[in-house]
């Protein structure tokens, strides 16, 4: 088994990070095997160094290997493309054609962006993963062939599967082994050196000398997050290479090759001042929410004296100054609590979050006598007294219920909705 370090050496794969040693030395023990290997990873970082890696250290290395961009060949022609066709098949079909399974019998094939095949498709390739056969298009002749499948993708197959795009049993089928590569961000250490072999690279090939970074544009470099890895990482390279006259590449000129780099570098976000803030709107709620509980339990007693009392005139005498009080708290609480939401929640503008009216009711000796109409021996449930309330209030007013919501110290709105509620 040859040494990982040799192994990048030979195929020119640059860079130390333990998760591209790992990947390399995955490809290294599964070679000798006929396993299908399934190689992740983000677009642009290299999954095609992979499965050249297990050809080569394979005992298929005099065989073919066979690449194949399962993205870029059109639904319509991709199973000719893969398994051949005979003569008549479809329309143009004029002589009978070898597929890849067939011209690559004895080697490897590998298919890249594996997960933009179509369904149909997936079946064919399975059937072949399972018994190495195959049929051609239009032929009901079954093939065989002895093909080792590397398989790479860029989608999250778990969302494909769920989402019924992607067999599951194809999956496992070809993830017997699954080979991940880290996506370049996660490689810092190894972005200048692959800068640097890219430059040294293009100054070669256009024969000119090579560009160097500042310290500051190395920084820049590293800290960037590389959306298309390796490629975008070349690419820069190249261009800058080729466009600029000077050779030292400062940071400002680095930074007007690339692209978003305000949103590509990472934040600095103070926690403790996000912490704090939370914490000041969380207590804020908390307090609203307890004094608005503590003046409903003061609502809830001025309700059961009601109730108990034949009297109005004589608990409002008992009680001076209650309602009022628990009136003006509650319009407070309500401000409050509507002010907050609002802040959070621009677009919650309209919700409502006590129904209180907008023109506070002045106190009158019958507003409360539909309480004295309730006998002791009756349910206390707060959704019968409601029911009742609401009816007697629309019945003495003639169902008009701007004046029933008034009567009950509720908005015309809150009345409407309860209307609703109770299918009146």
């Amino acid at each position: 088994m040859e040494n990982v370090q040799a192994v990048k050496q030979r195929f020119g794969i640059i860079g130390n990070d333990p998760g591209l040693n790992r990947a390399v030395e995955k490809a290294v023990q599964v070679a000798p095997t006929d396993i299908s290997v399934l190689v992740t990873g983000e677009s642009g970082v290299g999954k095609e160094s992979i499965p050249k890696i297990i050809h080569a250290l394979s005992h298929r290395k005099h065989g073919k290997y066979i690449a194949v961009n399962c993205g870029a060949i059109p639904e319509g022609t991709i199973d000719s493309e893969l398994f051949g066709h005979e003569k008549g098949a479809f329309t143009g079909a004029t002589t009978t054609r070898s597929g890849y399974f067939e011209v690559a019998d004895g080697g490897t094939i590998f298919l890249d962006e594996v997960g933009e095949l179509p369904l149909p498709t997936q079946v064919r390739l399975l059937r072949v993963l399972e018994t190495g056969e195959f049929l051609k298009v239009g032929s009901s002749k079954a093939q065989k062939t002895d093909v080792r499948i590397v398989a790479a993708t860029n989608i999250n197959f778990s969302e494909a599967i769920e989402k019924g795009k992607f067999r599951e049993d194809l999956y496992y089928r070809l993830s017997t082994v699954e080979i991940s590569l880290p996506p370049l961000r996660e490689r810092s250490e190894d972005i200048h050196l692959l800068f640097r072999k890219f430059a040294s690279d293009f100054a070669q090939k256009y024969k000119m000398p090579t560009i160097r970074l500042e310290d500051a544009a190395v920084d820049l470099l590293l800290k960037y997050r590389w959306g298309g890895n390796i490629r975008q990482l070349r690419n820069i390279a190249e261009q800058i290479s080729v466009l600029e006259q000077t050779r030292t590449v400062t940071y400002e000129t680095l930074k007007s090759y690339l692209p978003n780099v305000g949103s590509n570098l990472p934040a600095v976000i103070s926690q403790k001042k996000e912490t704090s803030d939370f914490s000041n709107e969380r207590e804020i709620l908390y307090k609203v929410l307890f004094d608005m509980q503590r003046d409903i339990g003061d609502l809830k007693k001025l309700t059961m004296k009601l109730m108990n009392n034949s009297n109005a005139d004589q608990v409002r005498e008992e009680n001076p100054g209650l309602i009022n009080k628990i009136y003006e708290e509650n319009t407070d609480h309500h401000e409050r609590l509507a002010s907050f939401i609002q802040e959070e929640t621009p677009e919650a503008h309209d919700v409502e979050v006590l129904n209180i009216p907008e023109n506070r009711p002045e106190p009158t000796s019958d507003k409360y006598h539909f309480a004295e109409e309730i006998e002791e021996e009756e349910s206390l449930s707060l959704h019968d007294k409601e029911l009742e309330l609401i009816k007697k209030s629309l019945e003495k007013y003639g169902g008009k219920r701007k004046d029933a919501a008034n009567e009950l110290g509720i908005s015309e709105r809150t009345l409407y909705r309860k209307i609703k509620q109770y299918n009146l």
